[in-house]
């Protein structure tokens, strides 16, 4: 049986895949949200001229002559704008980000004036408008603040708070069921037996996702049995992911594959031509995808990046081509064979930016520290060439 190539099993995958439906939150709950509709501005910001200094609202051409001197005539605080009109020779206290007075063009800072009471003197010229944050300064009514299609930052939350927009339009995020399976495996705390092992994948998975903004239903570990395997199955579909490590190969305790087909998942295909990762799966029952990863977990967490993170992208309109760039090889790599090899590596960004990988001396898909202490995969196409010191070699940066 010929191995799939990786781009035609993602095609597959992104077949005929839209964005979610959209929603409406309040713009508490939206940090790591994608906004579905542009957001425009509907005011002013600020909504008035205010002043940026605390100091003395004037007409500028009062002080023409210099020294110039003024009766205050009263004050204009932040939230508390002076209500009347500056007339000649008259001066209003203001305080920064308090409303320009009617009739002031000036605010002089305090530091260039001399008080006595309700008399103000000033020393040195200021130019006419300074220190003045014009109306609209930070943006005006109509204009875009937030494009559609962007992952909500804390920037972003701040801007629109500051527009007024209590409630926005954003792509409902998906539901991931998510399972793992063996009888070696116990969960993190409990005491394993010699032949057995602590459970990594759904944790790991887990946070990969809440990561990436998804909601996530954890099942746990199902024990190598078919029925308990047909019955976590079936607590899966109706989300939009069902997502599975180990059991997907052929092994006689391997049950994923035979409860996805008693469960009426039809598998469009099985094995790709990728390391690590091979026994990759994936399936298709509705609405729900299905994949089986393999259990090894550094295998389980390049195929969650190669092939689930561009359908969580799908879901919510945002690009589905990898983000893939050149780094400088240090070292050499052999001619690759066949399959498509996702090689972890570390990487240094020089001043000047250019990029370096080294890639992680052992390679086995089962060490969790050398995927930790990574930055990147190099990628190695099928039958590539040896690759010699210094030469540029495509690589994934890793962003979870």
């Amino acid at each position: 049986m010929a191995l799939m190539p990786v781009e035609t099993a993602r095609e597959i995958i992104l077949k005929s895949v839209g964005p979610l439906t959209i929603e409406t939150i309040p713009l508490s709950n939206a940090l790591g949200r994608v906004l579905a509709k542009p957001i425009y501005a509907k005011r002013d910001q600020p909504p008035f001229a205010a002043s940026a200094m605390d100091g003395y609202a004037i007409k500028h051409a009062d002080a023409s002559l210099l020294p110039s001197t003024f009766n205050i005539i009263g004050t204009s605080a932040a939230g508390n704008g002076f209500k009347g009109t500056l007339r000649h020779g008259t001066a209003v206290r203001i305080l920064t980000g308090a409303p320009l007075p009617k009739g002031a063009d000036t605010v002089v800072i305090q530091e260039n004036t001399k008080r006595d009471g309700d008399i103000l003197q000033i020393f040195e010229d200021t130019p006419k408008g300074k220190n003045i944050r014009r109306a609209g300064l930070d943006f005006a009514k109509g204009d875009l603040l937030v494009p559609a299609n962007t992952i909500l930052s804390p920037r972003d939350i701040g801007l629109l708070a500051a527009s007024n927009a209590a409630n926005i339009k954003v792509y409902r995020r998906p539901k991931i069921v998510l399972f793992t399976t063996g009888d070696e495996l116990v969960l993190p705390g409990e005491r394993p037996r010699a032949d057995q092992i602590v459970s990594s994948n759904s944790h790991a998975l887990a946070a990969m996702l809440q990561s990436f903004g998804v909601e996530v239903v954890n099942l746990g570990i199902v024990k190598d049995d078919l029925k308990a395997t047909i019955t976590a199955v079936k607590k899966g579909l109706g989300s939009d992911v069902l997502l599975t490590t180990g059991g997907a190969s052929v092994g006689d305790h391997d049950y994923v594959q035979e409860a996805f087909k008693a469960c009426g998942i039809k598998i469009g295909f099985w094995k790709i031509a990728l390391r690590p990762g091979k026994p990759f799966m994936y399936g298709r029952k509705g609405k729900t995808h299905v994949m089986g990863l393999p259990g090894n977990p550094v295998s389980a967490l390049v195929t969650a990046r190669i092939f689930l993170k561009p359908l969580l992208n799908a879901f919510a309109n945002l690009p589905t081509v990898e983000p893939v760039t050149t780094a400088s090889l240090q070292g050499s790599l052999p001619a690759n064979d066949v399959r498509q090899d996702y090689l972890r590596a570390h990487m240094t960004i020089a001043a000047d930016g250019k990029r370096t990988v080294s890639p992680v001396a052992t390679q086995d898909s089962s060490m969790q520290r050398a995927m930790q202490s990574s930055q990147a995969l190099i990628i190695r196409p099928p039958n590539a060439a040896e690759a010699q010191n210094g030469d540029n070699v495509p690589v994934l940066l890793l962003d979870f």
